[in-house]
């Protein structure tokens, strides 16, 4: 019996210490490394990962196997071959296996919201077209990560290789999709994009630790100061740490769960014209709520049907409600109001659509020059002009600090840092908006990230392709200051360093919407200089003309420039250009075609000229310079070159 009870207690402790050792040697690799990842042609490939200390790892992939050991830190790292375009493979990592794995181009695609925002908001210009996508060739990796850490990780928390199909395609990048899909039409390679822009994203934000320095005492000394402020609000005052807006302006709507009602009387309701902006209109209103009724009328055969509700653009947020019923809400002001309306709601004869708008303090209202309307079937009923309206709560919340922003270094801690190991072909950026107001160090800044990351991921010569900003607001009579334009400028400028590339889009923004819908052209823009940078295509005209030097003729400058493809296009009237003399006072100017690649500006009010603007201001709407391919020419100014 002892003997027996022995043996059974060896082949229990063998057993624990093969689980344990089992459990203990299970290698782990990052999110980006796969089932389905997209894999770098042409270069050598680095698998990596981590196991425990001096745990053994096999690596086998296209009938090879390769082996290394994890260091006393528990990471591995194996290269592996240069391997070209194809797929789809298996890879196994140990007892992991990677199945669905292709070979072709993989591009980061980063900035701010024009590059972040989705397929699924831009699909009234391309619904017919994105319904149509079914393409396993393109695939999409994207980390569901807001954090701001202030150290590099080495992962990113969640995520996963995703296809262009139907489940998948609206949430891809538009901007990113577009210019994926060009490239595949043309180069017939599996293409990968890692999507990691993140809205409002200033670009000091994805520095490294290594130049972010001066940004980041900068931020923290915000912090603190308003962590000092609110301590003592604590202390005073903690009524108005603890105000809560959201329950402030229920309890102060008399409205609230009523007004939104199907039998609400609005006839004694005041009427207000629609679209626009209520302060101009004499509603007073900064930060409350306020609510819209607009009555319609519909016919019997449409009465059954569903329908599809534009409310255009509101400031700040909104909620809908059509015969009491709630369709639909966007919590911030830029988003598209597009609202399904189920079947059975609308009725025959009269109908009514409540909207109740919230403003926190901005300039409150309806937006001009988008679509009000409800589609039913091929109807389009106009829901512009006159609205009833009711203020419901007005509110004066107490002002309490904000965070400081965006952490510089935090989106390249979480975001970029887990991808450094990955092998690219290169970079497309569309960012700049959040640094207005900053062109002159935003052109330095720039420059210090693209340079940055090309030491970080190893890759000195990394093709870097990014969009200019889009025009936005109206444009103005008279030459004026523009923070848009100097970041445009200073965007240009960046074009100095080697293997660059810009996509000008100030041609194809909105005047009212800082997302404008048109990315299917700045993602083929991105690509034709994708074309020259990244792949060496020597005869595509890949830009619109860019400014390259000056000089002073006969009370007149003559400028001279390059990316002119078959020459400037000379069939126009010549718009958007300044000039300025020895005051340095701008107005507009003359302009005409000299020849091939020169302009000759002169204006009879400046006698001895100095300077030349060109589409100087946010919303450049008549600058019209550009190369016989149809290229726009970039906005400049000769100041300071």
């Amino acid at each position: 019996m002892k003997r027996y009870e022995l043996t059974f207690g060896l082949f229990l402790l063998l057993l624990f210490t093969s689980l344990s050792y089992s459990a203990k040697a299970a290698v782990k690799l990052p999110r980006l490394v796969s089932k389905g990842m997209v894999l770098q042609r042409d270069v050598p490939l680095k698998i990596w990962g981590w196991a425990d200390p001096s745990e053994k790892v096999k690596v086998e992939f296209l009938g090879e196997s390769y082996k290394t050991k994890a260091d006393q830190k528990g990471n591995w790292t194996l290269e592996l071959p240069a391997t070209p375009a194809g797929g789809p493979y298996t890879m196994n990592v140990n007892e992991l296996e990677l199945t669905d794995i292709l070979v072709g181009d993989v591009w980061l695609s980063s900035g701010q919201s024009n590059m972040e925002l989705p397929v699924r908001r831009v699909m009234d210009l391309y619904a017919g077209e994105i319904k149509q996508v079914d393409n396993d060739n393109i695939r999409l990796f994207r980390s569901s990560s807001r954090k701001e850490p202030e150290m590099a990780q080495i992962d990113y928390p969640d995520g996963a290789w995703l296809p262009a199909t139907q489940p998948n395609i609206g949430e891809f990048s538009a901007v990113s999709w577009f210019f994926a899909n060009d490239l595949y039409q043309k180069y017939q390679v599996p293409i990968g994009i890692i999507s990691t822009a993140i809205g409002g994203s200033p670009a000091e934000s994805w520095l490294s630790k290594d130049k972010v320095e001066k940004y980041l005492d900068a931020w923290k000394a915000d912090k603190a100061h308003g962590d000092s402020i609110r301590a003592k609000m604590k202390a005073e005052e903690p009524e108005k740490l603890a105000y809560n807006w959201n329950v402030e302006v229920n309890k102060n709507d008399p409205g609230a769960g009523k007004w939104s009602k199907a039998d609400v009387d609005v006839s004694g309701w005041p009427q207000i014209s629609l679209p626009g902006y209520w302060s101009d209109k004499g509603v007073e209103l900064r930060n409350g709520s306020i609510w819209f009724c607009k009555e319609f009328e519909l016919a019997d055969s449409l009465a059954t049907q569903e329908a599809v509700l534009r409310l255009g653009r509101i400031i700040d947020a909104d909620s809908a409600f059509v015969n009491g019923v709630f369709v639909g809400n966007i919590t911030y002001q830029y988003p598209p109001r597009i609202y399904t309306v189920p079947q059975g709601v609308l009725k025959a004869g009269k109908n009514k659509l409540m909207v109740r708008v919230f403003s926190q303090g901005w300039r409150g209202g309806f937006v001009e020059e988008k679509p009000y309307e409800l589609r039913v079937g091929s109807q389009v009923i106009d829901l512009t002009g006159d609205w009833n309206y009711h203020v419901g709560a007005s509110l004066n919340p107490p002002v309490v600090p904000g965070a400081p922003g965006f952490m510089p270094g935090g989106l390249y801690n979480c975001l970029v840092a887990p991808a450094l190991n990955f092998g690219l072909k290169g970079v497309i950026w569309f960012q700049g908006e959040s640094n207005t107001g900053r062109g002159k160090e935003y052109e330095q800044l720039f420059k210090t990230m693209i340079q940055d990351w090309r030491v970080h991921f190893a890759q000195p010569e990394l093709p870097f392709l990014f969009a200019q900003l889009a025009n936005l607001g109206l444009p103005q009579k008279q030459p004026v200051e523009s923070g848009w334009a100097e970041v445009r400028d200073a965007q240009r400028r960046t074009l100095e360093l080697p293997n660059t590339g810009m996509a000008v889009t100030f041609d194809i923004g909105e005047w009212n919407d800082i997302h404008p819908l048109n990315k299917k052209e700045v993602g083929r823009r991105l690509f034709l200089e994708a074309e020259r940078v990244a792949y060496s295509d020597s005869p595509v005209v890949s830009s619109g003309p860019l400014y390259e030097s000056m000089k002073v003729e006969d009370g007149s400058i003559v400028l001279q420039f390059k990316s002119v493809g078959e020459g400037l296009y000379a069939n126009s009237l010549l718009n958007g250009f300044q000039l300025a003399g020895e005051d340095g006072r701008f107005v507009w100017a003359n302009a005409v075609v000299l020849s091939k690649n020169t302009v000759k500006v002169w204006s009879r009010s400046v006698s001895n000229p100095r300077a030349v603007r060109y589409a100087w201001e946010d919303n450049p709407a008549d600058a019209n310079l550009k190369n016989k391919e149809g290229l726009p020419a970039s906005p400049f100014t000769t100041e300071h070159n």
